[in-house]
């Protein structure tokens, strides 16, 4: 278990608390009366999301002799559109991995791997999350 401590600052930002010291703040949107100032907690949850498949491809990766340093991700965070609730409808991901880090016939394996990543697995299916991968 985990615990993260959260105090509220004001003026729509929140101060985070990792148990081993690190810190950061959220902040609103602008859409919604914030002044984007930080990372709003749903920019936080699509950041979670490719930087956990990046993560979790890179654990595999290493048991495996390889190193993908240098592979990146980009996300799409996609709001519901009114009169639907406001929550994350898509967050579309495009993982870029360095060519000759994995070989050709154990990418499938890794993409694999990267699908089942602990923020994707833990994704509301209503959230349509689907994950491009590149070879460069």
């Amino acid at each position: 278990m985990l615990t993260i401590s959260v105090r509220y600052s004001g003026s729509k930002k929140c101060d985070l608390k990792h148990p081993e010291g690190a810190t950061l703040r959220t902040d609103a949107p602008r859409d919604i009366g914030g002044d984007a100032s930080a990372f709003s907690p749903t920019d936080l949850v699509a950041s979670g999301l490719a930087s956990c498949i990046l993560t979790t491809i890179a654990m595999w990766a290493e048991r495996q002799g390889m190193d993908i340093t240098g592979a990146t991700a980009s996300v799409e965070k996609h709001m519901s559109v009114p009169p639907a609730p406001r929550r994350i409808a898509r967050l579309p991901v495009t993982v870029t991995i360095p060519a000759g880090a994995i070989p050709p016939d154990m990418r499938e394996r890794a993409e694999k791997i990267g699908h089942a990543c602990p923020v994707h697995a833990s994704l509301h299916p209503e959230v349509d999350a689907p994950i491009v991968y590149r070879y460069a």
